[in-house]
C-alpha cells in the first residue's frame, strides 16, 4: 500500500492545522483525475476531487485546533509538532511506503524524524515540493486543505463575520483581527495566540488605548 501526507494551515494566525493522509493499493488509481497540488486548483475543482478521493481512497485526517498548536508550541517547535501529526496519521494508515512533503529544510532529516516515531518499519519518501512531485501527495493535499476550508467556514459562521482565509498576508483576515480586538480587549476565538501577528495586534490595540489617555 502506498500513502501521501501534506498539511494545510501551518502558517495562518486563525484557525487549525489539519494534516491528511490519503492511501492507495496502486498510484495509478489516480490516473484520470489530474489531481495537481492544492494550492494549483480552484476551489469548486478541490471540493470535486475531495469527493472522488474519498469514493477510491482510504484517507486519515488530524484537526488541530489554535489552542492545541499554541499549547504544543510551549515545549516543541512547528517542525516537531508537524513530524508528530504526520507520523500520528501514518500509523494510523499503516502503508508499506510513504510520500511526505517535508517540512525541514532538511529532507532526510523530516523522514527520519517521523520514522522514529513510529514503531513499525516503513519507508519514508520525504521531498521538498512533494504535493507537485508525486500525485499521491497532490491528493493528500487537497484532502487536508478542503477539510481545512472547511473548518474556517465553521469558525466564520460561529463568529458571524467574514473573517478572511486567516492567513497574515490576507488583509481581511488582519482587518477583522484589528475589529476585534479594538472592540473585545482580546484576540478572537480561534486565534493562535503565539503568533507575533495576534502578539503585534494585541500591543498595537494597548498602545493605542495608551494614547487615548
Amino acid at each position: 500500500m502506498i500513502c501521501g501526507v501534506d498539511e494545510a494551515g501551518r502558517g495562518p494566525v486563525i484557525g487549525p492545522m489539519v494534516v491528511a493522509g490519503l492511501m492507495l493499493e496502486s498510484e495509478s488509481q489516480l490516473n484520470g483525475l489530474n489531481v495537481r497540488d492544492s494550492k494549483k486548483c480552484t476551489p469548486k475543482r478541490r471540493e470535486k476531487l475531495a469527493q472522488e478521493l474519498n469514493k477510491i481512497a482510504k484517507t486519515e485526517v488530524i484537526i488541530l485546533p489554535a489552542s492545541d498548536i499554541d499549547a504544543m508550541r510551549e515545549g516543541l517547535t512547528m517542525n516537531q509538532i508537524e513530524t508528530k501529526l504526520f507520523a500520528s496519521v501514518i500509523e494510523k494508515l499503516s502503508p508499506d511506503i510513504t510520500y511526505v512533503d517535508s517540512a525541514d529544510v532538511n529532507e532526510d532529516r523530516f523522514g527520519k524524524d517521523i520514522e522514529n516515531e513510529l514503531n513499525f518499519d516503513i519507508r519514508i519518501i520525504s521531498k521538498h515540493g512533494a504535493d507537485e512531485i508525486y500525485p499521491i501527495v497532490s491528493a493528500a493535499s487537497i484532502i487536508a486543505k478542503t477539510t481545512r476550508d472547511a473548518e474556517i467556514r465553521k469558525i466564520a459562521q460561529e463568529i458571524g463575520k467574514d473573517i478572511g482565509s486567516g492567513y497574515p498576508s490576507d488583509a481581511v483576515t488582519i482587518q477583522f483581527l484589528e475589529r476585534w480586538i479594538d472592540g473585545h480587549g482580546k484576540p478572537p476565538p480561534h486565534t493562535r495566540l503565539s503568533w507575533k501577528t495576534a502578539q503585534r495586534l494585541l500591543n498595537r490595540a494597548k498602545s493605542k488605548r495608551i494614547d487615548d489617555y
